[in-house]
């Protein structure tokens, strides 16, 4: 097979950037297999190592080629698709992967509630068989872009009378069907980038279930550990994110440093970039197969890192650090949180140690299942959810 630069720029040279429409663009992409390469030809890809994607990627941005709407990839690439490509049927990938790719489908995340965050596993939202659909009610919450998202990734319960974790199964959930309200979240920043959803007798076709009947939670699992590698293992260049954004400001701002703030400067700088090796070591091992609880180690790091160096940020900037005019209700998809004033980041960086699982959930994770220290003493695994104290 060609190797893939010279594919790379066979398509650059079939297919010029320059003003070109970015879903027509990125379809072709798609159907060149210079997507996702790793995925199977007709799906994205051409069946290539997990490993050769970054280089693809960093070949086109080079080229400044078309990027997906923004809101596509928090959920839809690093969640959503991979748990098709595991889990779906080959009509399910057929007709997600593709518009999920090119950002005309945005996607969002149905799992957490106001009574199952940490403990997912207990959530309450039912799904009843009747035919070939299923009738969904219930209330997820922190639904994150669910306000711009055409499909969602639901885990409800479908057997109350099996323990929490065998009664669940797996749906896509289109969320312009009736019964599906949305409403915003305001969060400490001002804004509402996240949602509380209420299904109400929502019907979704049997042929949107993903995985067998009863093995929600073995889906969910799939999705679960790619979120925290997508958040917490991303790619990145050094001095990518908000360590970089705290370094420019220290260079060109001499009459803020103090000698106190430069050794802490100096110190999370070794964090990220020691958290930017380790990611990319993290993301090589998985090559060959799925994320695992390595994930969660990422995940936890990147949140702690982000929270040190926001606070550092805002103290760097003395009196300039405690203003804050950005209220805006709903954050443009494209915003950046680097461009943002100190005091957004500050606040919207205490998030990152709830989304993608808690803190001390992920250390828990790490605990149990690469520590292989003793399990935390549970006393419902093995009790029917219905009649579990709620």
């Amino acid at each position: 097979m060609t190797d893939l630069a010279t594919l790379v720029e066979q398509f650059l040279a079939e297919h010029p950037t320059a003003g070109a429409d970015p879903v027509q663009w990125l379809g072709a992409r798609f159907d060149a297999g210079l997507a996702w390469v790793h995925f199977p030809v007709g799906l994205g890809g051409l069946g290539a190592s997990r490993t050769a994607q970054q280089a693809v990627d960093e070949a086109f941005l080079a080229a400044n080629a078309p990027q997906p709407n923004p809101a596509a990839p928090v959920i839809g690439y690093g969640m959503a698709a991979p748990t098709i490509l595991k889990f779906g049927t080959d009509e399910q990938k057929q007709r997600f992967l593709r518009p999920l790719y090119t950002g005309e489908e945005v996607w969002c995340q149905l799992f957490s509630e106001p009574g199952a965050g940490s403990d997912l596993a207990t959530l309450a939202t039912r799904a009843v068989r009747d035919g070939d659909e299923w009738v969904v009610d219930g209330q997820k919450v922190w639904t994150t872009m669910g306000h711009v998202a055409r499909w969602g990734i639901l885990v409800a319960r479908t057997d109350p009378s099996l323990p929490k974790h065998q009664g669940l199964s797996y749906f896509l959930c289109d969320m312009t069907d009736p019964g599906v309200d949305v409403r915003p979240l305001r969060q400490i920043t001002g804004e509402a980038e996240f949602n509380e959803v209420f299904l109400s007798g929502v019907r979704v076709p049997d042929a949107n279930r993903l995985g067998a009947v009863g093995e929600g939670w073995k889906v969910a699992t799939t999705t679960l550990m790619n979120e925290r590698v997508t958040i917490g293992a991303h790619a990145a260049e050094r001095e990518d994110g908000l360590i970089g954004v705290t370094a420019k400001t220290w260079r060109e701002r001499p009459e803020l440093r103090t000698p106190g703030l430069h050794d802490r400067l100096l110190r999370l700088w070794v964090d990220a970039e020691a958290l930017r090796l380790t990611a990319e070591r993290l993301r090589q091992g998985l090559a060959a197969g799925q994320p695992g609880p390595e994930g969660s180690a990422a995940k936890l790091t990147f949140a702690t890192l982000n929270q040190a160096i926001t606070g550092l940020d805002v103290e760097l900037h003395g009196e300039e650090g405690l203003s804050y005019g950005d209220w805006t209700m709903r954050r443009p998809t494209d915003a950046d949180w680097a461009s943002r004033d100190a005091g957004f980041r500050y606040l919207r960086m205490k998030g990152n140690s709830i989304e993608g699982g808690t803190s001390e959930i992920l250390r828990n994770i790490i605990a149990d299942r690469i520590l292989q220290l003793p399990k935390e003493p549970r006393g419902d695994v093995d009790i029917p959810w219905k009649d579990l104290p709620r």
